[in-house]
């Protein structure tokens, strides 16, 4: 059943030509100021690991990533889910340095996503990742560094109003003043509502909100959202969300953390009863201290373009595949998929 909504009296903002115009400086502009502002370097990236590796992120942990055999190697492989502790580990062999890191592009398939206006099963993502010191664990660290990325999109924004003309007839407001709580915080402000509506309720008050420490059980017994045990740290992670005024909503942009530390995995790997995982190549050397401690995290690519463009469907900045009452309910209401 298709969960398509159609904001009222909406059209496409641009053409195709146009849009893909946009969206092609908004990609190149923004990731040049991102590389800039949190001194990261471009590397490749692969698109699919082995399954024998432990480095496929399990996301919620029911997911279930592509596979398939590669003949000519012997294995089965993955399609990446997203790159978390690869880039770790990338870190790590490239021999990067404390306050140095790396970005790449992320392409993958999520297969068992459920199709919505913000929701495809073909994700693209800035990844980045970044060498840090014992001392930055912390939720100041975590802030300062949401805010660097909040401010290179609201820069990002402004320069795509000056530098494409078409774009000035689109109305988005976006506020560069970040508002942070955690899902503790949110839970007792909004204790009558769903997770997903406090964090309307939240970001439609603040405009910009990190909502932070996503994982572990609230006083309610149950986690904001789903995390994999194995790469954030749940006491020190946020998504960065912002109003979307087409839609009505948060809109997360950046799902990103401090990562965990020996510690932090032990005690996560247990608390999900994850233990299996303890032996596999990634999980032995961060359990044997032989990785740097890391933050990191990933930015939508359309996600973004969707916001900075007043988009009301993903499938107008991305192409993807849409099941048939999406595709002609966009067309009754002259939204153009791509």
């Amino acid at each position: 059943m298709s969960k398509l909504y159609i904001p009222e009296n909406y059209k496409s903002p641009l053409d195709v030509y146009k849009t893909q115009k946009a969206i092609s400086f908004i990609k190149e502009t923004f990731q040049e100021l991102l590389s800039g502002r949190m001194n990261l370097k471009r590397v490749s990236a692969p698109l699919f690991v082995t399954e024998a590796s432990g480095l496929n992120d399990n996301l919620n942990g029911t997911e279930r990533p592509v596979t398939f055999d590669v003949p000519a190697v012997g294995e089965s492989v993955q399609v990446v889910h997203s790159l978390a502790k690869w880039k770790r580990l990338a870190l790590h062999e490239y021999h990067f340095y404390v306050g140095n890191g790396l970005y790449t592009d992320m392409n993958a398939i999520r297969r068992d996503e459920e199709l919505d206006n913000i929701h495809s099963i073909y994700v693209d993502q800035w990844d980045w990742e970044r060498v840090i010191t014992k001392e930055d664990r912390t939720l100041d660290y975590l802030i300062r560094t949401a805010q660097d990325i909040v401010d290179v999109i609201c820069v990002t924004n402004e320069i795509l109003r000056f530098a494409i003309p078409e774009t000035r007839e689109i109305t988005v407001n976006l506020k560069r003043e970040m508002k942070a709580i955690t899902t503790q915080e949110l839970e007792d402000m909004y204790p009558d509502l769903t997770p997903k509506e406090r964090e309307n309720a939240i970001t439609k008050k603040y405009g910009t909100v990190l909502l932070m420490q996503i994982g572990g059980k609230l006083k309610s017994g149950q986690p904001h959202d789903g995390r994999a045990p194995d790469y954030d740290d749940w006491s020190l992670n946020g998504d960065i969300l912002f109003y979307n005024e087409v839609l009505d909503r948060a809109f997360e942009i950046s799902s990103m953390g401090i990562r965990v530390d020996a510690e932090a995995l032990d005690r996560q790997l247990t608390e999900r009863g994850c233990d299996d995982r303890r032996e596999l190549p990634f999980h032995k050397a961060l359990l044997n201290g032989e990785l740097p401690l890391t933050i990191g995290g990933g930015i939508g690519q359309s996600r973004l373009c969707m916001l900075m463009m007043g988009s009301a469907h993903i499938g107008e900045v991305q192409s993807s595949i849409w099941d048939k009452e999406t595709i002609e309910g966009c067309k009754a209401a002259g939204i153009k998929l791509l």
